[in-house]
C-alpha cells in the first residue's frame, strides 16, 4: 500500500470514528428539551405502620361535605398588614355566604366604598371551584380568574383568592398521614399534592399540607409546600367565635415565609341564620353595590 493510500484510508478511519462517537453521544445525552422531574414531598407518617389510607379518605370526604356554616351569614371583617418591617395597615371588607348544590359560595368585597381601590370576588367552594373579579376602575364587568390569577395578592395583602377559594382541599390526589398535635389539639393530618393546571403556573408549589381538628371538624392550619419540603406559607386559624349559637371562625393568620411578612384576616362583625336571594352570588351582580344587613342583625365580634 502507497503512502497516500495509507494516509487517505488513516483519514476515512478517523472520520468514521469521529462519527461513530457522535452517534453514541446523541444516544446516551438527553434530549435538550427533557425537563428535570418535579419534586414531590414525601408523607411524613406520624405513627408507627402506614395509616389506613381508607379511613383517611372518609375522613377528608365528611370534611368536604360539612361546609363551613349553617345556613346563610353575613361577616365584617379586617386585613391587617403586618410587614416585618415597615408600618401597618388595616384593609376593611365584606362577605357574604351561603351554599349551592356545588358546594360553598361566597361574596366578598375589599376596601368596600373606598374609590379606585375597591376588589369583588365571588367565590365557588367545592371540587369544581372558580372565582369571579371585579375591580373598580378595570371595566364594567366581571370576569373568572385564570389559575395564574389566583395567585395575585389582595389589596397588596398576603391574602390570595387561592386563600380564600380552598381548591386544594378538594385536590384529588392525597396521603393520609395520621394523627398530630397542633396547639396541643389533635389533628388529622394530609398532604395533599396539586393537579396538573396548578403546577403548570406555580411550579414551585409542590403540595399542601392540612389539619383538620379531629374533634370539631375543622381547618386548624395549611401549609404550602415548596422546593424540596420547605414550608412556603402558613395558613392558621387562630380562634373561633359563638355568634347565635353558632361557631364562626374569629381570626386567620397569613405568614410568608420567606419574606416574614404576616396578614391577620378579624372578622369584626357577623350574622348568622340569614336568608339571601340567590341572584346575590350570581358573576354577573358583582358590577352592583350591596347593602349589609341591618345594623340590628349584626354581633360585634369584640376580644
Amino acid at each position: 500500500m502507497s503512502w497516500a493510500s495509507a494516509r487517505r484510508r488513516s483519514y476515512f478511519l478517523r472520520q468514521t470514528t469521529a462519527v461513530v462517537c457522535l452517534f453514541c453521544i446523541l444516544a446516551i445525552a438527553p434530549p435538550a428539551q427533557a425537563q428535570p422531574r418535579r419534586y414531590r414531598p414525601a408523607p411524613e407518617y406520624l405513627q408507627l405502620g402506614k395509616p389506613d389510607q381508607e379511613e383517611g379518605k372518609r375522613i377528608l370526604q365528611e370534611f368536604r361535605q360539612r361546609g363551613f356554616y349553617g345556613g346563610d351569614y353575613y361577616l365584617d371583617f379586617e386585613l391587617r398588614v403586618m410587614p416585618r418591617r415597615g408600618a401597618e395597615r388595616t384593609v376593611p371588607g365584606r362577605m357574604w355566604g351561603s351554599r349551592t348544590d356545588l358546594g360553598p359560595i361566597s361574596r366578598v368585597s375589599v376596601a368596600p366604598g373606598v374609590k379606585g381601590q375597591e376588589e369583588r370576588l365571588l367565590i365557588q367552594n367545592g371540587p369544581s371551584s372558580s372565582v369571579w373579579r371585579w375591580k373598580s376602575g378595570e371595566g364594567a364587568d366581571s370576569a373568572q380568574l385564570s389559575e395564574s390569577a389566583l395567585f395575585d395578592r389582595l389589596a397588596d395583602t398576603d391574602v390570595t383568592p387561592f386563600d380564600l377559594e380552598l381548591s386544594f382541599l378538594y385536590w384529588p390526589e392525597f396521603v393520609f398521614e395520621g394523627v398530630s398535635k397542633m396547639r396541643g389539639r389533635p389533628a388529622h393530618t394530609f398532604l395533599l399534592y396539586p393537579p396538573a393546571e396548578v403546577a403548570a403556573v406555580r411550579p414551585d408549589l409542590t403540595g399542601v399540607r392540612v389539619y383538620l381538628d379531629t374533634q370539631y371538624h375543622a381547618l386548624v392550619q395549611a401549609e404550602h409546600i415548596g422546593p424540596e419540603g420547605k414550608v412556603l406559607k402558613t395558613m392558621s386559624v387562630l380562634d373561633l367565635k359563638n355568634v347565635d349559637g353558632q361557631w364562626i371562625v374569629k381570626s386567620v393568620d397569613l405568614r410568608d415565609e420567606a419574606t416574614r411578612n404576616k396578614t391577620r384576616f378579624s372578622v369584626v362583625g357577623a350574622a348568622v341564620g340569614l336568608d339571601f336571594s340567590r341572584g346575590l352570588f350570581e358573576p354577573g351582580m358583582l358590577t352592583e353595590s350591596i347593602r349589609p344587613p341591618a345594623s340590628d342583625r349584626i354581633r360585634k365580634v369584640g376580644p
